[in-house]
């Protein structure tokens, strides 16, 4: 039996094999890529090589790599990238592809209540192949329009995200956007899945499934609701095309939920 939820180990192969297509097709890879400061062939570079990060930290190596704030993450990021010169669009493509595989075989030998220490905190393999799942479609997603190509993101695979957002909101919570704020969340995915976040005293608590008695309740489209936590989007656009819909008794308190997180 995998140690990882049912679908998560496909969503993260597909994803893999659809990234690789879309780099491949790349007739360059010196272009922009859409609200980064990054170059394709570095985003590309950066997936991949955060794909062996991942790959190593699920066979047991330790890799430091920032605190998880998104400040240290940025400053290893570019760390990581001037000390890999590799920017060709073959030889990245199977980066990307190759090391997900491996992360997949190595995942594999960790018992399902092992944590591993990762830049966003302790996880267990879980939320480990989801924290993978969820970069590989951000990135996914920049490449796909950077080459205005369809992008990879559905509900199945936002879905199988979940462990990993849930349990990495507390850590990327905007300490300025809490201030004075004390709510109750219910974020529901159209389709079913959702969660729960209490916000008090400048922090932010995160429970998985059904939650009663919220403050908020925001029902969300699924891509969109990934695209606003990572910002790749912005949430006004999102309500006002009813993509995500907030009541209950303080409904006002639906468009400043996404506003409460910086993407690391």
């Amino acid at each position: 039996m995998s140690v990882l939820p049912e679908g998560l180990g496909e969503a993260i192969r597909g994803t893999a094999r659809d990234i690789a297509e879309v780099v491949r097709s790349a007739p360059g890879t010196a272009g922009p890529v859409p609200r980064s400061t990054w170059t394709f062939g570095e985003a590309a570079a950066h997936l991949g090589q955060a794909n062996e990060l991942m790959a190593d930290l699920a066979a047991g190596r330790l890799r430091p790599y920032g605190d998880g704030t998104p400040e240290s993450l940025a400053a290893a990021n570019e760390e990581a990238l001037a000390s890999f010169p590799e920017r060709a669009a073959g030889p990245l493509a199977d980066l990307i592809h190759d090391q997900a595989l491996a992360f997949l075989d190595a995942v594999e030998e960790r018992a399902p209540e092992e944590v591993v220490e990762t830049p966003m905190g302790p996880l267990g393999p879980a939320a480990l192949g989801a924290y993978l799942l969820t970069h590989m479609l951000g990135h996914g997603y920049d490449l796909a329009r950077a080459l205005g190509r369809p992008h990879m993101l559905d509900r199945g695979r936002v879905e199988l995200t979940l462990p990993f957002m849930v349990a990495a909101m507390p850590r990327v919570a905007a300490p300025a956007a809490l201030a004075g704020l004390n709510a109750r969340y219910r974020v529901r995915l159209w389709g079913g899945a959702q969660f729960g976040a209490t916000v008090a005293d400048g922090k932010v608590t995160t429970v998985a499934g059904p939650v009663d008695s919220a403050d908020c309740t925001i029902l969300t489209e699924p891509v969109a609701f990934l695209l606003m936590a990572l910002g790749r989007i912005d949430p006004v656009p999102v309500m006002a095309t009813g993509r995500a819909l907030a009541w209950g008794r303080k409904p006002w308190l639906g468009p400043r939920f996404p506003r409460l997180f910086v993407a690391p």
